[in-house]
């Protein structure tokens, strides 16, 4: 295995889906894409504050997720648009897809739909949805 994707956006389940991935890369000597995909849906162009914003986040999580070794490299990816499409997008190619699941179910579910389960039914590799109070 050499490329996990991870979906990454602050969330509890998320950072546990980064953790997972962290210690599934070390299992299989891969290296970690961190994807965080953002938006500002009224802005007509992404502002340089909203990046570095991005960039903090997914730094910070990294890093905490790689407390106790620097032994997996991880590159941050940093977009802007549908969350699911540009992780699914992302993983072209990649030998494994993780994402957390935030569990949101019943009607709102339906309509805001979930990042996780599009993912499932798009992705062209392997996906792990990493679900709520699990760690690595």
């Amino acid at each position: 295995m050499s490329r996990i994707v991870v979906g990454v956006d602050g969330s509890p389940e998320s950072r546990a889906a980064l953790h997972w991935a962290v210690a599934e890369a070390r299992l299989r000597g891969a290296e970690l894409q961190a994807v965080h995909v953002w938006g500002a849906p009224a802005l007509a162009s992404p502002t340089d504050e909203l990046r570095l914003e991005a960039r903090t986040l997914v730094d910070s999580v990294v890093a905490e997720a790689l407390a106790g070794g620097n032994d997996v490299k991880v590159t941050p990816v940093l977009v802007q648009g549908n969350p699911a499409e540009l992780i699914v997008e992302a993983s072209r190619g990649a030998d494994l897809l993780v994402v957390g699941s935030r569990g949101r179910g019943g009607f709102a579910g339906m309509l805001l739909g979930s990042v996780s389960a599009q993912c499932a039914h798009h992705a062209v590799c392997p996906v792990v949805i990493v679900r709520r109070g699990v760690v690595a």
